[in-house]
């Protein structure tokens, strides 16, 4: 049996990091069509994520 690769779903609204970019901060995702996810970080500003390239980190806001 051969496990395919994890499928994470965003929403907006949700809150994440870049794991390459931690200087970015927290980013709130703004949409998702497909693999592109729209994200506005707190220290980059609008990004547009490839989410079939970059592995964006949920984020428990509560947590940080």
């Amino acid at each position: 049996m051969t496990e395919g690769p994890i499928e994470q779903t965003f929403v907006p609204g949700a809150f994440v990091r870049h794991p390459d970019r931690p200087d970015w901060g927290i980013g709130q995702v703004q949409s998702v069509i497909g693999h592109r996810i729209t994200v506005n970080f707190e220290n980059a500003g609008k990004h547009l994520i490839n989410g079939a390239v970059v592995r964006l980190v949920l984020v428990d806001k509560a947590v940080g």
